[in-house]
């Protein structure tokens, strides 16, 4: 009896794994750029360029060799050199910081112990005084100071240095009040509870756990006094007397001359100093409140 035939050998076929890549992304179409769009964009371009291209021009021209402004004749420091064998600026530099030193140590003190009245405390009229607390930011500068020259005519003080400081302190709480209560507004209450808990007393409390946290915030504070200070001339043309020039004042009395580079320099150093000021307050009230809070 024959035997079936064996079935046919197939050939061996061996399987590999190889790594499957990923996917090419589909390119997207490009979304045509709307007229809206454009127009919003060519606004922005424009207010940008009419905010700050005069101030680009004003740095600019500070460097200019040629003492006119009508053209460019070189670049140059000489103009930043002369500004320190310049008395006129020298002394109106020198009032400018005493002035500001000053007011911003004042301000501070005062607008921190307002704020944490107003945070903390409750006392009849509370609503009127935090109204009261942004009429020195919204009035008119100009209206403060014919308010505050009318007060130092009917109180016969003479005009100088000391009504500059007075003038700068009444407008000035009001920013440093306004930004540590913002701060006070995120403080967490537990970790004073916990202080106390602890044995610890109200003045520890304060100096041990509130301060340190609302430290930054009255710091930003100061930095915003300083800055405001130092830039003030509407109030200080008013209250100034003889022998109280602050820089701002004499830049103006500068400019009825002529727009010189000698102008421009010290325009750009005070400049750079408020910009410089503005962003360090900026950083700092961006701190975070607690331990474990995060930066906004």
């Amino acid at each position: 009896m024959n035997e079936p035939a064996a079935p046919p050998t197939l050939p061996r076929v061996e399987l590999v794994a190889r790594p499957v890549g990923r996917l090419a992304p589909v390119p997207r179409p490009a979304r045509p750029v709307s007229w809206e769009r454009r127009l919003l964009g060519t606004h922005s371009l424009l207010v940008y360029l009419f905010l700050y291209l005069p101030i680009v021009i004003l740095i600019l021209y500070s460097f200019n060799r040629s003492k006119q402004t009508a053209g460019w004749d070189g670049f140059t420091f000489d103009w930043y050199l002369r500004l320190f064998g310049n008395d006129l600026i020298l002394r109106a530099v020198k009032n400018s910081l005493i002035v500001a030193l000053i007011t911003t140590v004042v301000a501070t003190v005062i607008g921190t112990l307002a704020a944490l009245a107003l945070a903390r405390g409750s006392f009849r009229g509370k609503g009127a005084t935090q109204a009261a607390l942004y009429l020195p930011i919204i009035i008119p500068e100009i209206v403060i100071g014919a308010a505050l020259v009318t007060f130092f005519g009917v109180t016969e003080m003479r005009l100088g240095l000391t009504t500059v400081v007075i003038a700068h302190v009444a407008f000035c709480i009001s920013y440093v009040a306004i930004v540590v209560r913002a701060r006070l507004a995120g403080f967490d209450r537990s970790l004073e509870e916990a202080a106390n808990d602890l044995g610890a007393g109200p003045w520890d409390t304060f100096r041990r756990v509130t301060l340190p946290i609302i430290l930054p915030g009255i710091i930003a504070g100061a930095l915003l006094v300083f800055t405001i200070s130092i830039d003030d001339y509407v109030v200080t043309s008013f209250v100034a007397g003889v022998g109280a020039t602050t820089l701002p004042i004499q830049i103006y009395s500068m400019l009825k001359v002529g727009v010189t580079p000698e102008v421009n320099a010290v325009s750009t150093l005070l400049l750079l100093l408020t910009v410089v000021l503005i962003v360090a307050a900026q950083r700092l009230q961006q701190e975070p409140t607690s331990k474990g809070g995060k930066k906004k």
